[in-house]
């Protein structure tokens, strides 16, 4: 097998087995990759793990397909406030599962080791708080909180447990973010100057209409639970299925998707996060009884770190993207350009040229016949290694993932290979922290419309 090269890092098979070997066959070629990789022999009875699903919605039902991928891997049972939800995981994962409305059901049963939370985000920070002290491993969807300054309950309860705890934004297990956080490493595109990125959609079901049961109601879905510590009100279809509407429940464009770019260049660049923030935006399109805004854009401000300058970052989301939707973080330096794109990277390692040129977009045009020949003959003599204009560097690099590479499934592996080896994981409670800390405070800003200061260290809001 082809090792790691500018054209492809690997090329492989899919999922289960084939999958396993793939990623053994990546590390053994690039050993830096930092992939958490335990013996792939199917494991002994005694070291399968069994894992209960809270929240069996659209991410629900994906991380217990990525989950049971994994070898040793059990699903015991599953939690959710739909009743629907409970019947179609049965028809799916086996009639075994047990099932109920109530999570703590679940943290109470010993014979359960880990937990997948993927309910609404109101709730995120309370299940895993709950399942850290009932002595669960927890692999909990972001953002883990709902507001930035519920931080300091869930990494107590992180630290007293002893117990894993693991984000659910799989971009920071990519091959590909590795190999971006290699290149920027060893200086490919200098010094660090900016970074712009957008996560847009351009469809009903990327701008969260999703589909709602004919059979919702007060008898099938569990609205009281539901509420939880949100305001209360009478039963409401949408605002359960389609939660991410409405501030009360979800955390809007930018705790949708803002955390997955943090999350993927924090780790690139081993930064702790921004100290400043603005944001602005509106809702222009989607006028159907939402709360948050379907267009947001935000400045943050990054303080110098060991790891890297003072830069800035441009970051939006825009749901009413006529022109198709799209994603892309962009690392810009002053020698070149690393374009992040799904599990492609494109390097364009081209640094500026310090000395003055001539010719196409210059002043030498301007010049008198005999003065651009005088100066001509000059900047050869003082520059003898310099053609005049243009860039210098190789051009573009393309690195791309193997395909039918699954970021998300790897996410799940390394989970559960931490917590066979009880290991670290890279994406804990802290630096899933602090990639929802700043995307929550675009919301802030946006609402209160001011500038808002962010102790990055402490992980709180100044």
């Amino acid at each position: 097998m082809a090792s790691l090269s500018r054209r492809k890092f690997v090329r492989t098979l899919t999922s289960g087995a084939a999958a396993a070997l793939a990623l053994h066959q990546v590390h053994a070629a690039h050993p830096s990759a930092e992939l958490l990789l335990p013996d792939w022999q199917t494991p002994a009875a005694n070291d399968r793990i069994r894992i209960a699903a809270i929240g069996a919605g659209i991410m629900g039902f994906n991380n217990m397909r990525s989950s049971l991928q994994v070898p040793g891997v059990e699903l015991a049972a599953v939690c959710d406030l739909y009743e629907g939800h409970l019947t179609r995981a049965k028809e799916v994962f086996g009639s075994h599962l047990i099932t109920t409305r109530d999570y703590r059901e679940l943290l109470s049963r010993t014979d359960i080791d880990a937990v997948l939370v993927s309910t609404s985000d109101h709730w995120h920070d309370r299940i895993a708080i709950d399942a850290l002290m009932a002595g669960k491993h927890v692999y909990c969807e972001k953002p883990l909180v709902n507001d930035p300054q519920k931080g300091q309950a869930l990494l107590d309860a992180e630290k007293k447990s002893g117990k894993i705890l693991q984000t659910g934004s799989q971009v920071v297990s990519s091959i590909a973010t590795d190999k971006a956080r290699e290149l920027y490493a060893a200086g490919a595109i200098g010094q660090l100057v900016m970074i712009e990125t957008f996560n847009d959609r351009d469809s009903a079901g990327g701008a969260w209409q999703y589909s709602i049961p004919t059979d919702a109601s007060p008898q099938t879905v569990d609205w009281d639970r539901f509420l939880g510590s949100a305001p209360k009100m009478p039963f409401d279809k949408t605002r359960f299925f389609r939660w991410r509407n409405y501030k009360d429940y979800g955390t809007g464009a930018a705790g949708d998707l803002f955390v997955h770019l943090f999350s993927r260049f924090h780790r690139v660049t081993d930064s702790l996060g921004p100290e400043r923030a603005y944001a602005t935006g509106g809702l222009h399109f989607w006028k159907d009884g939402r709360d948050v805004p379907d267009v947001i854009m935000a400045l943050y401000d990054y303080p110098e770190a060991p790891t890297h300058p003072a830069f800035h970052v441009q970051m939006r989301v825009n749901f009413v993207a006529g022109g198709g939707g799209g994603y892309l973080v962009k690392l810009v330096g002053t020698e070149g350009m690393m374009l992040l794109e799904g599990d492609t990277i494109r390097l364009s390692n081209n640094g500026l040229f310090t000395t003055p040129t001539y010719g196409g977009w210059d002043s030498f045009d301007t010049f008198s016949l005999a003065e651009q020949q005088a100066f001509e003959a000059w900047y050869k003599k003082t520059y003898p290694n310099i053609a005049g204009s243009g860039m210098k560097g190789p051009g573009e690099q393309v690195f791309s993932a193997p395909e039918g590479y699954s970021d998300h499934y790897h996410h799940h592996f390394n989970f559960y290979a931490a917590i066979r080896a009880n290991t670290r994981v890279v994406e804990d409670t802290a630096f899933g922290l602090r990639a929802a800390g700043p995307a929550l405070l675009a919301n802030m800003s946006y609402f209160e419309k001011k500038v808002i200061r962010w102790d990055p260290k402490a992980i709180r809001v100044i």
